[in-house]
């Protein structure tokens, strides 16, 4: 079993998880976790869903904090957010931030693409003209925005736009023009985030059989210095420590030695 284990991408019924964060933590301590992190979503003017749900930033963060003194003596546990890039939220009061994308922004529309493979279909045909080559040097390129938003300590599931690859391919992973705007999306992002999950989270939810990112992406964050930090992207506690051992092999197979995890001192290495 994988030691000093940790997941800090962690959502709750506070934003779009099926648990409540006392039964994130109770799972967590009943898998033998060192400390967990919940990420909850960053409140989205521009999401449907959470102008449905309505913006529970304040009572999130008042119970991880409740949570923190309660079960302080037996897990430790970190209060984040995973931030998209446009939602523009308080950032203050958190342990660590995620930084991710789930929309583009064409002119003054926010367009979803974290989505059902039909909904992803959809929106390279009327945002991309149908050409999923396209679609993916857009991504890649709103990536490079970023830093610009924030000063985040993870990049969120990097190649999230994958999710659908062992269903149907959108975009070919292994031409040169795909790879070329892959490593330069990274190369902008370089000494901007410092660390990048090994995300198994689309295994659990039943989309991929491998974690992101694609093995190349990681030998290509390897190159460039980010650290690495194994996530579940965990939206139901049965998963929470989902596939963390083929995460791990994907990282030694890829050259890293170490990995990181976020204790009170900031994160710190710890072997493989």
């Amino acid at each position: 079993m994988m030691e000093n284990l940790q997941n800090l991408h962690t959502h709750t019924t506070f934003c779009d998880g099926c648990d409540t964060p006392e039964e994130m933590v109770l799972a967590a301590i009943g898998k033998g976790f060192s400390s967990i992190g919940f990420s909850g979503h960053s409140y989205m003017s521009y999401s449907p869903y959470y102008i449905k749900l309505g913006d529970k930033t304040a009572e999130y963060k008042k119970e991880i904090i409740r949570l923190k003194e309660k079960y302080r003596s037996e897990i430790e546990i970190f209060l984040g957010l995973e931030v998209d890039m446009y939602s523009q939220p308080d950032m203050s009061g958190y342990d660590y931030l995620i930084g991710s994308v789930h929309y583009f922004k064409i002119g003054n529309e926010f367009v979803a693409f974290d989505r059902n493979l039909d909904v992803v279909k959809n929106v390279i045909n009327e945002y991309f003209g149908g050409n999923g080559m396209e679609y993916a040097k857009a991504y890649y390129k709103e990536c490079t925005y970023l830093p610009e938003f924030g000063n985040f300590d993870i990049l969120g599931h990097f190649d999230l736009i994958t999710k659908h690859s062992d269903t149907e391919k959108l975009f070919d992973e292994n031409s040169k023009e795909y790879r070329t705007w892959v490593s330069e999306s990274l190369e902008a992002l370089s000494g901007k985030i410092p660390f990048f999950e090994v995300n198994t989270g689309a295994i659990s939810r039943n989309y991929r059989k491998t974690p992101y990112p694609a093995p190349f992406i990681v030998k290509e964050m390897k190159r460039l210095g980010f650290g690495a930090v194994i996530t579940s992207d965990c939206h139901n506690k049965d998963f929470l420590d989902c596939n963390f051992e083929e995460a791990r092999q994907l990282l030694l197979e890829c050259g890293y030695t170490e990995r990181y995890i976020l204790t009170k001192n900031g994160f710190c290495a710890v072997a493989i």
